[in-house]
């Protein structure tokens, strides 16, 4: 009998980032607290969110709204990337925030070295690119990797596919 085998991958969906986007930015241009201030949110290259306000309160405001809608359609706040609000000349603030994607090398070692200590027996454990492909003979000893890695926090958002 063949092994059987999943891959660990950190995927973001790229149209829901960009609903959630539209929706914030779409909100910030509503809301009265936001009026006056300068707040927007917009693309900036193809993984990475800009916020721009007229103070670091406003920014971080502005971002919360972004990570309200980014909840609501089931994106992990995980997968962003940011520091503190910096200034952009004049008075007015601005916040990269970038989206990851992949797996790291670094962050695919430390999902090796947790299966291969605390993971089941006879589990090869193999880094492909930003990939991290599990296999075994058994398939209830797969079941206890996913879940051994769904409760442990990589710091990152983990799905599981071609389970086969």
């Amino acid at each position: 009998m063949a092994d059987s085998s999943f891959d660990v991958v950190s995927k973001v969906d790229r149209q829901e980032v960009d609903n959630a986007l539209n929706q914030a930015a779409k909100e910030v241009g509503q809301r009265f607290d936001f009026k006056g201030t300068g707040a927007e949110i917009k693309w900036s290259g193809d993984d990475g969110v800009v916020i721009t306000a007229n103070s670091d309160e406003r920014v971080k405001a502005v971002l919360e709204v972004f990570k309200e809608r980014l909840v609501k359609r089931q994106i992990s706040l995980k997968a962003l990337d940011y520091d503190e609000p910096q200034p952009a000349g004049g008075n007015t603030s601005r916040l990269a925030v970038g989206i990851r994607q992949g797996i790291d090398s670094e962050k695919a070692r430390a999902i090796v070295k947790k299966v291969k200590a605390e993971g089941p027996k006879g589990v090869q454990v193999a880094v492909q690119g930003e990939t991290v492909r599990v296999s075994s003979k058994k398939r209830d000893d797969l079941q206890a990797v996913i879940a051994l890695l769904k409760g442990a926090d990589m710091g990152i958002p983990l799905q599981f596919e071609n389970y086969r």
